[in-house]
């Protein structure tokens, strides 16, 4: 009888029976038929664990079985984020540099800490190292203590060589830094406004934000425009103009102990009347 059947009435005989077989699911047992069609997808994650137990009821797939572990009770356990980076502005810079300094005393200690453990260890006999078991302890105790030690020297060694930098933002209090900031200001925005921008016989007018890093002669070392204006030849005269506009004169001695280079953020505005005005801005 089915061969005498076209396929679209043998697919609608299909039907028919499923959606049937549903019905009566559904009268004599309800509750079976609601765990047929409840909605319970798993999340893809990945775990950095693995556990001899298999989870009694799976809440994500992963590339490997994890039964408990993270950091909550009830529910999936979950590992919590590093916390995403923030631009840093005004006070918190300071606190940053001091956390910085924080951090290197705590690398000289440790540093110190490890020479007086070298300095306690018997002088080095390679007979004893060779032939007994303290011997060979103590040198492998040895060998450590001189990878760490000589890993810490090299980062000393590496922030000593590098430039002290202190940035300069609105919320900077010291007056040594606000009146060398001033003097910066005033001769850059002099120079703008006497050697307005210019193409073709007409003015350049818009606005960009600059990074001027100046050292502790007051020389540029390094400018670059980190926000540009729609023109390209405003960009580049802005730069031409912090450039002749310098040296901005010599930090002061308290100034040269806390920093060899400064770092500058300024919105660059050419306007029609007021020539060029400099803003500055947080890092």
């Amino acid at each position: 009888m089915l061969r005498k059947l076209s396929t679209l009435q043998i697919a609608l005989l299909v039907s028919l029976v499923f959606h049937g077989s549903l019905l009566i699911i559904q009268r004599s047992n309800p509750q079976a038929f609601e765990r047929i069609f409840q909605d319970s997808p798993l999340e893809v994650i990945l775990v950095n664990a693995r556990s001899k137990e298999t989870p009694t009821q799976a809440q994500a797939i992963a590339q490997a079985s994890l039964a408990g572990g993270g950091n909550v009770d009830v529910g999936r356990a979950t590992s919590p984020l590093p916390p995403s980076p923030t631009l840093e502005v005004g006070d918190s810079i300071e606190m940053s540099n001091k956390q910085i300094e924080e951090l290197q005393e705590e690398q000289r200690q440790l540093l110190a800490r490890l020479r007086q453990q070298l300095e306690a260890l018997p002088a080095p006999d390679p007979k004893k190292e060779a032939k007994t078991a303290e011997g060979r302890e103590q040198a492998e105790q040895r060998r450590q203590l001189l990878m760490q030690t000589a890993e810490i020297e090299k980062k000393i060694n590496e922030e000593n060589s590098r430039p002290k930098k202190r940035y300069i933002s609105p919320a900077t209090k010291e007056a040594a830094y606000a009146m060398y900031y001033d003097r910066l200001r005033r001769k850059i925005e002099e120079r703008g406004t006497r050697n307005f921008p210019e193409s073709q016989g007409k003015k350049l007018y818009g606005e960009l934000t600059l990074v001027l890093t100046v050292d502790s002669l007051g020389r540029v070392v390094d400018a670059e425009v980190v926000v540009p204006s729609k023109s390209k030849l405003l960009d580049k005269r802005a730069l031409a103009i912090v450039k002749a506009a310098a040296p901005f004169g010599a930090f002061t001695g308290s100034m040269k102990r806390e920093a060899d280079q400064l770092e500058i953020t300024s919105r660059f505005t050419f306007a029609g009347e007021g020539g060029l005005t400099t803003t500055l801005l947080g890092r």
